[in-house]
């Protein structure tokens, strides 16, 4: 309506004032682009969004925090051996990201193992193993960044920004976290400024300083894709569009004030390079792991001896839980925290202490940063109920849960009416299975066939609870199975080996 406006104006006007006319016009649609006025509404009625003023300026922020970001080269000692004609030293960059993404290495490229001779030769040779980059934490020398980046290292040597070269010494690295604290005989550096990861918006500019295919130095820039990103691994990720490639490891993800508040760490990549996605390690969980590792040299974690998996809507309507949320336990460690705590395979876990646990990969995370010895109260759901068990955390350890030897079966008895429009054949627990298995009851699938057979329920499995209702033999389950609605999906608890899962049974016209 503006533009209609100022050109019928333009119409009536003499030739000198239309030329004056159009000139503030022009302004005027030009300020507004910029900076519309305070009382300006949408189509809509609501308040117009503040325009850009226009893009960020980040060179104040690499001239406070360049000083600060170091380059690390990793050397390993190997044998000398002869080399064919033609044949070079494999890429440092490429094996880099080969070992951090678990891709095979190429032949060609692949160094043989560390220490022993493949070929004819004579010493050991140092041979460049891997780039990485890293920042300061402390004028005295204490420098973080990735584990990965140190990891098999036989000598760390650090390159300041003004050229200083020195070699380093590993303070402490954690796997489980992908951080390392490394010290260099240097002082009077400059540290970075720690900050809020809570702070943190997505949406918000943030630029990295790395070693990106050792271009030391390098600055990119972009925004917060993603917070409390789940990959998989121990630590929730800060997402974002910085570009970050093999050398980036260990650098700093930096915000508009210039503090550091992650460290970068992984991309997702299918050709080895940038595609638009990287993570950071949120810099408040790198540093108390840090202030241990200094400490300590290790990082002791809580354990209480659960496999856990996912509370997906289904299950949890079918439970009577309100919302998908908690980790549903798979297995308990025998003799571990959580069995002598009364925890059973089956139980949802909803509140660790007074952390309430939204999503499965939240109790990990929340036990592993209690200290062993430590009593706290786990809230869990248990056929239709909540209790609530006292547990003494344990010492993490890595280690898996062993799967149990299939039992001997049992004579099998005729199947029950009750439970044929289910598919289900049944027959009892022998004493020896149920020691086997540390339960006190259930009932063995002999056969699974139509609703039993498409919910997942195969021969051999262990039912131990049916709709909510403890069952520890077939006339319990025959019993529960005729109270049912026959036209509503019902769950079953269903011990497999040394795990367990939910089922659902759908009727045959669902």
């Amino acid at each position: 309506m503006k533009k209609v406006f100022v050109a019928s104006s333009f119409q009536r006007t003499a030739p000198s004032t239309r030329l004056a006319m159009a000139a503030a016009a022009l302004a005027a649609l030009a300020w507004c682009a910029v900076v519309p006025p305070a009382h300006a509404q949408s189509a809509n009625g609501a308040p117009a969004p503040a325009a850009v003023r226009g893009l960020p300026d980040f060179t104040s922020l690499v001239d406070a925090v360049g000083p600060s970001v170091v380059n690390i080269r990793t050397v390993e000692r190997v044998r000398a051996q002869e080399k064919e004609p033609g044949v070079g030293t494999p890429d440092e960059q490429m094996l880099e990201f080969f070992r951090r993404f678990g891709i095979p290495v190429p032949p060609g490229m692949a160094p043989g193992p560390r220490g022993q001779n493949p070929g004819r030769g004579g010493p050991d040779i140092e041979r460049p193993r891997g780039v990485g980059s890293g920042f300061i934490l402390s004028a005295d020398g204490l420098i973080m960044t990735n584990a990965h980046v140190v990891e098999g290292a036989d000598q760390l040597l650090v390159t300041l920004p003004d050229n200083r070269e020195f070699r380093a010494t590993l303070v402490g690295s954690d796997r489980r976290t992908d951080v390392a604290v490394v010290k260099i005989d240097a002082t009077g550096l400059s540290p970075v400024r720690i900050g809020d990861v809570s702070r943190l918006r997505v949406g918000e500019w943030v630029m990295a300083i790395g070693s990106p295919f050792g271009l030391e130095n390098t600055v990119t820039a972009g925004i917060v894709s993603a917070k409390q990103r789940d990959t998989g691994d121990f630590l929730p990720f800060i997402q974002t569009d910085v570009a970050i490639n093999p050398g980036n490891s260990g650098g700093p993800l930096i915000n508009m004030r210039g503090e550091v508040i992650g460290i970068n760490s992984q991309i997702y990549s299918r050709s080895g390079g940038f595609q638009g996605i990287s993570f950071a390690i949120p810099i408040d969980e790198a540093v108390r792991v840090s202030d241990e590792l200094r400490a300590t040299g290790t990082v002791t974690r809580g354990r209480i001896g659960v496999a856990i998996d996912s509370v997906t809507k289904e299950l949890a309507d079918s439970l009577g839980l309100a919302r998908a949320e908690g980790a549903l336990v798979r297995s308990v460690e025998a003799g571990s925290p959580a069995a002598r705590a009364g925890v059973e395979p089956g139980d949802i876990i909803l509140k660790f202490g007074d952390r309430a646990i939204e999503k499965s990969s939240d109790l990990p995370r929340i036990v592993g940063n209690t200290k062993p010895g430590v009593q706290s109260v786990i809230s869990v759901w248990r056929r239709g109920t909540t209790r609530n068990l006292n547990v003494t955390v344990g010492t993490f350890e890595e280690q898996q849960v062993s799967q149990a030897p299939a039992a001997t079966p049992a004579p099998a008895p005729a199947a029950s009416p009750a439970v044929q429009g289910m598919g289900l054949a049944l027959r009892e627990l022998t004493a020896a299975e149920k020691r086997e298995k540390s339960i006190d009851g259930g009932v063995v699938i002999q056969s699974a066939e139509g609703p039993a057979a498409r919910a997942g329920l195969r021969e051999g499995d262990v039912i131990v609870a049916l709709g909510n209702t403890a069952v520890k033999n077939v006339s319990e389950f025959d019993a529960a199975a005729k109270a049912l609605n026959p036209d509503r999906p019902v769950n079953v608890l269903v011990r497999r080996g040394e795990w367990a899962q939910y089922a659902l049974i759908r009727p045959e016209n669902r």
